[in-house]
């Protein structure tokens, strides 16, 4: 006769441990600050709002495709207006705020 394998014991699952959250802004209030400390009339264009964050300490090399999907998030939200340009690329501004009084 021929000789049965024995059984391998059932594994077991392993735990996920969550990530840890980095504490500090997210790059959507990073960015927004960026272009409100701009006094530019026509908007801040993607790359100078790289250079605000690379001079803030936040590592745009590394995170240029969360860059680009915060602005464009941003953009779809109504935070932030595009004056030039289509998808990530053009110039950004803050949009204007109306406020209505009640009578």
């Amino acid at each position: 006769m021929a000789e049965v394998a024995p059984a391998a014991p059932p594994k077991t699952a392993k735990k996920k441990t969550p990530k840890a959250v980095k504490p500090g802004p997210s790059v959507s209030e990073l960015i927004v600050r960026a272009v409100a400390a701009s006094n530019e009339k026509n908007g801040v264009s993607l790359a100078s709002v790289k250079k605000a964050l690379a001079n803030g300490g936040y590592d745009v090399d590394k995170n240029k495709v969360r860059v680009k999907s915060a602005v464009k998030k941003l953009v779809a939200n109504g935070k932030l207006v595009q004056t030039k340009g289509s998808g990530a690329s053009g110039s950004f501004k803050m949009p204007k705020i109306t406020e209505t009084k009640h009578a």
